[in-house]
């Protein structure tokens, strides 16, 4: 319930910022989207939605929220042999660095496993891809540094898009120092 709110709130000011503040171009060029007049409008519906006058703070708040939201539970995985939950959670780390805390659940909620991985963000192309296969029931967003998988979310398109532009402008911003 209350990710569905979420979901509806972020959805609501993010909407209303970008359609007040932008004139409705539509690009295919994912760099012209961080650009310019559309950048200002999402950061600052950002800082408007989070509290805060810290692009990085309401980007890492946003990512957290939308990976909270998303996340891939056990309960979606009706038929899997080893059905569990993946919880994301990210950091900043060192100058240049994102922490990725992945927790996986066993569906009791007994074997609990925790992985962090580091993303070193300078000289890489910020941009993240991700895949949502028709067959499967999770969407793969991948490290924009080799291509590997990064993490997996349950199944939604607007979703995964909405994480991994919020992903892409955390990476910008802590690519700047």
């Amino acid at each position: 319930m209350q990710a569905r709110l979420t979901r509806k709130l972020m959805a609501l000011v993010l909407g209303g910022a970008l359609f007040t503040a932008i004139p409705a171009v539509a690009s295919a060029d994912d760099a012209a989207a961080l650009q310019g007049a559309e950048q200002a409008a999402y950061l600052d519906g950002l800082k408007r939605l989070y509290l805060t006058d810290n692009e990085r703070n309401a980007l890492l708040a946003h990512s957290n929220a939308l990976l909270e939201t998303y996340a891939l539970r056990a309960g979606y995985q009706v038929g899997q042999a080893q059905r569990q939950d993946l919880l994301y959670r990210l950091n900043v780390g060192n100058a240049g660095e994102l922490i990725l805390r992945e927790e996986s659940r066993g569906a009791q909620g007994t074997a609990i496993s925790v992985r962090n991985q580091r993303v070193a963000v300078f000289g890489i192309d910020p941009f993240i891809r991700y895949e949502c296969p028709t067959g499967g029931i999770r969407c793969v967003l991948f490290n924009p540094a080799d291509g590997s998988p990064l993490l997996s979310i349950v199944r939604d398109h607007q979703g995964a898009g909405e994480l991994a532009k919020a992903l892409s402008f955390l990476i910008r911003n802590v690519q700047k120092g």
